[in-house]
């Protein structure tokens, strides 16, 4: 692996840059990966996906063929200048992990049907994949779905469902064979028509007293065949391509990183009454130890990335970056507490609060990292078998 980015690729950097001056406005702030809260952002979130469009930056690690680029390195390149900024408009749901899935494993119908939509940014997917009862433990399931006729009916729940209240789509798991063993066998992948009658959508609200998530109702839900990914039965192999996909995290990363350099800064100005905190050898080997820890964990993404533009998908390799990438982000936000002080409690809407320095949304928000998108326990068990061979666990 070549450590060091080409030319044409720092000068693509330079150009992100670029952009994200002349676009975002300097006091605007997206959470991580690029979530916004009031209908004003998300409109504005949504003006810079379509420029992201039209600039052919959306989809630019898509293979050629389906109209990108298969220009894995300069999409990372976008990721992770737009988070460490703070910025919108990035698609993960659809760009980044149902078009993999549907390229490696839809129909010709279904690729004509959704890849350019959003590859033009008019479509909003949602995942629908976690339960109350069954998170890291996909398998273990309970949303069914029952054959009639031309079609599935799908009944249940599904919980932590992103950006579900803005959605137009959602790709979704669902029992298929629920006697089948091993119980992954059982699984079908279905896109669901956020339009279709019997759906219901309640809203999640985060500790940092965010929408972010929802929960989702799924009555007598009747899906079309023709909107079946892959096999019947055979979906779990269609999700775990997409969460290939999602799992590297590089968002994460550099967002964190820029809440490390941030950390650094304030460590470096005076609180009132004239005290650095920056003097003191504690905090700065603190400091220290998260500076490296990002590095690594930066690698570890890009790692992914090169994988993928030899034409793999990583499996394990992800899990490794999504691991160690989970827990940086954590740390960063109990250590960033820990370091500001009473100062890292409050927003930066506080009367007390630190505009330029705040750190509590991320410490509220951290403390799941290592639980969404499959726990590090999970992950962990992952590397071991898929990556060094190892039988299943007791």
């Amino acid at each position: 692996m070549d450590f060091n980015f080409t030319p044409e690729q720092e000068a693509f950097r330079k150009e992100v840059k670029e952009f994200l001056a002349k676009e975002i406005p300097p006091e605007f702030e997206a959470g991580v990966g690029g979530h916004v809260e009031s209908e004003a952002d998300w409109k504005f979130a949504r003006s810079i996906t379509k420029k992201l469009s039209q600039m052919g930056w959306l989809n630019i690690a898509w293979p050629e063929e389906y109209g990108g680029k298969d220009a894995h390195m300069f999409s990372v390149i976008i990721n992770e200048e737009f988070n460490y900024r703070g910025a919108p408009g990035l698609d993960f749901g659809g760009i980044g992990m149902l078009a993999p899935a549907l390229m490696a494993h839809g129909n010709e119908e279904q690729k004509k049907e959704h890849l350019g939509r959003i590859a033009r940014g008019e479509v909003i997917w949602c995942q629908g994949w976690s339960e109350p009862g069954a998170g890291s433990d996909l398998p273990g399931m309970t949303t069914k779905a029952v054959e009639d006729g031309d079609s599935y009916v799908i009944n249940g729940q599904k919980v932590w469902t992103s950006l579900a209240h803005h959605a137009d789509w959602c790709f979704l798991l669902a029992k298929t064979d629920p006697n089948i063993e091993p119980k992954h066998k059982g699984i079908t992948f279905f896109l669901v028509d956020f339009k279709t009658p019997g759906i219901t959508i309640n809203p999640l609200i985060t500790m940092a007293n965010e929408h972010c998530f929802s929960e989702v109702f799924y009555d007598n839900v009747r899906v079309p065949k023709k909107n079946i990914v892959g096999k019947i039965n055979g979906g779990f192999k269609v999700a775990m391509t997409a969460a290939g996909f999602e799992r590297s995290g590089i968002y994460r990363i550099a967002r964190a990183l820029g809440n490390v350099d941030k950390l650094i800064e304030f460590a470096k100005q005076p609180l009132p009454g004239g005290h650095i905190i920056g003097k003191d050898p504690y905090v700065r080997q603190r400091l220290a130890n998260l500076y490296i820890e990002g590095r690594i964990a930066r690698i570890l993404a890009y790692r992914v990335a090169w994988l993928q533009t030899l034409g793999q998908q990583p499996e394990w390799e992800a899990s490794i970056a999504r691991v160690h990438g989970s827990e940086f982000q954590q740390h960063v936000g109990e250590i960033g507490a820990e370091i500001m002080g009473l100062y890292g409690t409050l927003f930066k809407e506080s009367k007390w609060g630190n505009e330029k320095y705040s750190i509590a949304r991320e410490s509220l928000l951290g403390i799941g990292a290592t639980i969404a998108a499959g726990t590090s326990e999970v992950q962990r068990n992952a590397i071991a078998m898929r990556g060094f061979g190892m039988p299943k666990s007791y």
